[in-house]
């Protein structure tokens, strides 16, 4: 769709344009082709020339070249840029050579591997090649899994399918094993963080199982663009990774559009809504034929947003202008998904409202614009998120809607960074002791251990723990199963915790299963009295009975949602690394922490006005985590800015610096804001001088406390030049946030948190500048 006439109506409508900051236009650019490989087999010729491919794109040739090679590769290219053909070739190519060699794809979700399956059937079928391929999920019905296994020359799978399906029954797959040749990884940039670290070790557990039977299969990964490919391939598979990076696709022209909404309170600082403002946008592109995705951060808000431009174009005379908004978000039934990505696909759904659920590579059809509320939590998922619109051909547009948090006003600021810019770098732990300890136990569960065998860092460590506690036993220099059951349908690959709560419709008599949720998730989300939202639809919570993994619903109408109220309970459990100065230590180790949710509030729609509170009654959460530990004693100047203040006005120069430094950690680290958890302390019960905690949000840690003690500095003075930046009298949404109840009577908030980012950065050895 041409989208120049839609285009420059947004740039000049006068509600819009101004507040659009910036305007980047990145021109088009043609392709780079290769020739067919010579040794290309000619059935595969015949299926591309059915396709109409007569030429390969030149990293999809450097991809050919390094699998002839025998490498293992990470295709590193933007997105729509023709990846799937860097794997299906040389993976095609193989099996018709081999009529014993298998194939294992693997996709981050069961959508993108049902995708991907209708790819690579087309293929099949463009050259009539006797090969048959098979998706192994848990959509998948039990009547077929016995022929995927038997028969399936590439199977199509997820790695939590992978992890609790597939390794723990791999003697009904021999046959499989026996010829695995190659495993595809795609989106690996998906695998860091807790996932990735799981993940790690289920390739371990996978090619040890692999080499059981007899195979030593190649990887082929592919990946949008971060900062570390080849260092983050080679920790998931554990070996070298040739990192292709050279783009040889085209693009289309594509507009981005920086939108910061407008001050509503010039005094406080407060700007509109992001989420209002980004839905009136999708709502004026979507009027003006445009076919849209607003992508929004929470479950809770895709739904809100949906239900508001839904309700926007509702008209019984116009069939709802003849437009169809649709809410797209984990939790909805695998034939909700299907529903809604064949409508997006066939045109039928003119909009859709997303959580990054649908910034994988799913083909959703011709999308001409995307709109982004909020920072998306790193540079590759803007452009995986921007990416959605123009996927196939044709001009698009995308529009980045701050929010008032410094994290959006920061890159507000700095526009260049979305182009200019390293991207992040992605981390992941695979030696977590939890995490480490659970896959020790699934692979214990899947074949011995022998003495002296390789698996992660310290195998015999482990499992002697393992054996003291009757989990294995030690027979003949071998270490067995010996435990009731079997270990990985109890360790989720994606959360804390295996243990999801089933969302079950009550109304008028109804037991119907809606949804579900991960156990802390629904501790906060679907507590007794909240308000449940399910595509477009509310529901009031009945009851959430945790012990049996329930929560009873009721459809009822309301003019408000609920957002719970967490208080988090703190102690050092160990201090392993000092790290900073004598002016400003900095210590890292391990902390507990006990997480309730006490307490919600009713926010009216629309408005967020506040209308009441209601009680929590759950049991609290805890968990043993890593954190840094800033400190600031009183004999240096950091502390020393903070001595003469009064009590409340120390403790809220504290909640800000702390709030701040959460608040743009993601600038630096490869993680959303929620994967940090942050608090302060006036006089720490441990240190015994005012110290700020930042904690990694997964038991037993990913990285991301670690490496934000290396960046650190960057951070503050990220914090500093916001806090220079923001114009407003003492403290906003885009700064430190406006004052809490408890602080409301505190003057000056803004200046002795600048002042103390300031020592900070000069406490660090760094210049830094001035904050005002």
């Amino acid at each position: 769709m041409d989208t120049r006439d839609p285009l420059t109506d947004f740039l000049s409508n006068p509600d819009f344009a101004p507040h659009i900051s910036s305007v980047k236009h990145i021109s088009a650019a043609p392709a780079r082709f290769a020739s067919l490989p010579p040794n290309l087999d000619p059935r595969l010729k015949t299926a591309l020339a059915g396709r109409g491919i007569e030429s390969l794109y030149s990293h999809q040739r450097t991809a050919w070249d390094s699998a002839e090679a025998g490498d293992d590769f990470v295709v590193v290219t933007p997105t729509a840029s023709g990846k799937t053909l860097c794997y299906n070739l040389p993976v095609t190519q193989a099996l018709l050579a081999d009529p014993d060699a298998r194939a294992l794809y693997l996709f981050p979700t069961k959508a993108l591997s049902q995708d991907q399956q209708a790819e690579l059937n087309a293929l099949i079928e463009a050259g009539s090649l006797p090969l048959k391929a098979a998706t192994y999920d848990g959509d998948t019905p039990q009547s077929t899994r016995k022929v995927a296994r038997d028969s399936g020359r590439i199977v199509i799978s997820n790695p939590d399918m992978l992890h609790s399906g597939v390794l723990p029954n791999h003697a009904k797959w021999i046959k499989f094993f026996t010829g695995l040749r190659y495993i595809v990884v795609d989106e690996m940039h998906s695998y860091r963080g807790v996932f990735g670290s799981h993940v790690a070790n289920v390739f371990r557990r996978l090619l040890r199982v692999a080499a059981y039977y007899g195979s030593t299969p190649r990887f082929i990964l592919c990946s949008a663009t971060i900062g570390n490919p080849s260092e983050l391939a080679e920790a998931l598979i554990g070996r070298p990774v040739r990192a292709i990076t050279e783009n040889g696709a085209p693009h289309a022209e594509k507009v981005v559009i920086f939108y910061n909404p407008p001050v509503v309170d010039a005094v406080q600082g407060i700007r509109k809504s992001s989420a209002d403002e980004a839905m009136a946008i999708a709502a004026l592109f979507l009027a003006s034929g445009v076919r849209t995705i607003l992508f929004a951060r929470s479950r809770l808000k895709v739904e809100i947003l949906a239900a508001y431009l839904n309700k926007r174009f509702e008209n019984i005379f116009t069939e709802n202008s003849r437009i169809r908004v649709e809410p797209y978000r984990s939790g909805l039934l695998p034939n909700e998904r299907r529903q809604i990505e064949r409508g997006l696909r066939d045109g039928s759904i003119h909009g859709v409202v997303s959580t990054n659920a649908l910034e994988l590579g799913i083909d959703i059809g011709g999308l001409a614009a995307a709109v982004i509320s909020g920072w998306p939590g790193s540079l590759a998922s803007f452009w995986q998120q921007a990416g959605r619109a123009g996927r196939r051909k044709g001009s698009s547009m995308a529009v980045y809607v701050a929010t008032s948090s410094p994290v959006d006003q920061y890159l507000i600021e700095h526009p260049d960074r979305f182009f200019n810019a390293t991207a992040e770098n992605a981390r992941i732990d695979p030696d977590n002791p939890y995490i480490y300890t659970d896959h020790i136990k699934c692979a214990a569960f899947e074949l011995p251990f022998k003495k002296g065998e390789s698996f992660g860092s310290d195998p015999e460590a482990v499992l002697g723990f393992l054996e003291e506690e009757g989990t294995v036993r030690n027979t003949g220099g071998r270490w067995y199963w010996s435990d009731s059951g079997y270990p990985a349908e109890k360790i989720s690959l994606r959360s804390a915790t295996a243990d999801n709560v089933v969302i079950i419709n009550t109304t008028n008599g109804a037991n119907e299963v809606i949804g579900e949720m991960d156990r802390p998730s629904a501790k906060e989300l679907v507590f007794d009295d909240a308000v449940y939202i399910h595509r477009g639809k509310q529901f009031i919570v009945l009851k959430l009975d945790i012990e049996n993994r329930q929560c009873l619903v009721e459809e009822r109408e309301t003019n408000y949602y609920t957002d719970a109220i967490v208080k988090n309970d703190i102690k050092v459990l160990s201090e392993d690394e000092h790290l900073g100065t004598d002016a400003l230590p900095i210590v890292v180790g391990d902390l507990l922490v006990r997480s309730s949710a006490e307490k919600f509030k009713k926010l009216r729609f629309h408005t967020n006005e506040n209308i009441g509170y209601g009680e929590i009654y759950l049991p609290p959460e805890e968990m043993q985590t890593r954190t840094l530990a800033v400190l600031f004693p009183e004999s240096a100047e950091p502390g020393a800015i903070l001595r003469p203040m009064a009590e409340l006005e120390r403790a809220a120069s504290l909640a800000a610096f702390c709030s701040i430094i959460r608040a743009l950690a993601p600038i630096e680290l490869l993680c959303d804001r929620s994967d940090l958890g942050a608090t302060w302390r006036v006089r720490d019960d441990h240190y015994g001088v005012p110290a700020i905690y930042v904690w990694d949000q997964y038991p037993g840690g990913t990285g991301l406390v670690e490496a934000l003690s290396h960046s650190l500095g960057s951070v503050l003075e990220a914090a500093a030049e916001r806090l220079s930046a923001c114009d407003c009298v003492d403290g906003c949404p885009s700064c430190i946030g406006v004052a809490p109840e408890a602080f409301s009577t505190v003057k000056r908030r803004k200046a002795g948190t600048a002042s103390l980012v300031t020592a900070t950065i000069r406490g660090l050895g760094r210049n830094g500048g001035e904050a005002r």
